[in-house]
């Protein structure tokens, strides 16, 4: 009688146990080469909108303004990203809008919820719509730079140091501290809760963990959730804080801790005072944000960058060069 040729079951369970080591030796580095990807498409993101910034400058001679104020009819002004649309492959929207009206008029009403690619990071973990009573928006992870703390005066029309604000279209030649000095985008996080209209800012930002004492109208996840809209909370970021700075609030409907972001008074809206903003560059790569230059190239910026450093590059005018960071 022939011998039966096969596996013993030691000799199975060996083989088991080497593969398994072999995927769990294998799979943080494919996980780390995805991650790795995915970033690189981030960052590929912000260099289109670098180009499309500087090629709307050409045509225009000018950056597009943040938010158009004019007093009398109440929201609904567009953003930098939608005056960018022509210029990141999307004319066929664009030729949609009615830029003479709010983007939340009815002939605007099915813009708002239109995703557009480059606007979005592929590790952006809600890349879906919010639906607000009947109208739908679609969120966005790169803000333009507002500037720091103070943004813009709904009484005087005074605006801050960012590189885009409102009613006020800059140019090229207003980066005084030089475009590879000057942040122009970078990353949030969609859906981020935030407090707006409140009354306690002076014109000294307190720590991020005063923030939230300022108080205001607490919203739990619409920031940046609406790409249309100029306004600093949904569009842009400031720069009080360094990237990914926690500015805690504990969220009563829930008891768990979330990361807020906060505006004194939303442009054109009925509070009359100055727009002072804490709205934080996060992203959902671990240890850094990526952000755009002005002058086009697009840069990893970690966590650890010094608060000073981080500020001077959100000023076009402070008078201090950064060199290498």
């Amino acid at each position: 009688m022939k011998p039966r040729q096969g596996f013993t079951l030691i000799e199975l369970l060996v083989v088991i146990a080497i593969i398994a080591i072999l995927i769990a030796l294998l799979l943080p580095a494919v996980q780390q080469a995805r991650a790795a990807a995915r970033r690189a498409q981030c960052k590929n993101n912000l260099k289109q909108i670098g180009l499309a910034l500087h090629n709307y400058v050409e045509t225009n001679s000018l950056l597009p303004i943040s938010f158009a104020v004019d007093y009398t009819s109440p929201g609904g002004e567009w953003s930098v990203h939608a005056r960018l649309l022509p210029y990141v492959e999307q004319a066929n929207l664009y030729s949609k809008m009615n830029l003479s009206m709010p983007y939340d008029a009815p002939e605007n009403a099915s813009i708002a919820g239109q995703r557009v690619d480059t606007y979005l990071c592929p590790e952006e973990e809600k890349d879906e719509g919010r639906i607000a009573g009947s109208f739908t928006h679609y969120p966005v992870n790169y803000a333009f730079n507002g500037g720091g703390w103070f943004f813009y005066d709904n009484a005087t029309g005074l605006v801050g140091d960012g590189a885009f604000v409102p009613n006020k279209k800059r140019g090229l030649q207003h980066i005084k501290d030089g475009t590879s000095n000057t942040l122009a985008f970078s990353e949030v996080k969609a859906f981020n809760p935030y407090f707006r209209d409140g009354s306690g800012a002076s014109a000294t930002p307190p720590p991020a963990t005063g923030i939230a004492a300022l108080g205001g109208s607490y919203k739990t996840n619409s920031g940046h959730t609406e790409w249309v809209d100029g306004r600093v909370h949904q569009t842009g970021f400031t720069t009080v804080f360094g990237p990914n700075k926690l500015v805690p609030y504990i969220d009563p409907s829930t008891g768990h801790q979330v990361d807020v972001d906060y505006t004194s008074c939303r442009e054109e809206k009925s509070c009359t005072g100055p727009t002072y903003a804490a709205v934080t560059s996060r992203s959902h790569h671990v240890g850094l944000v990526q952000c755009l230059l002005m002058d086009g190239s697009a840069r990893v910026v970690t966590n650890s960058i010094d608060l000073r450093v981080w500020q001077n590059l959100g000023s076009i005018s402070d008078g201090n060069t950064i060199g290498a960071f």
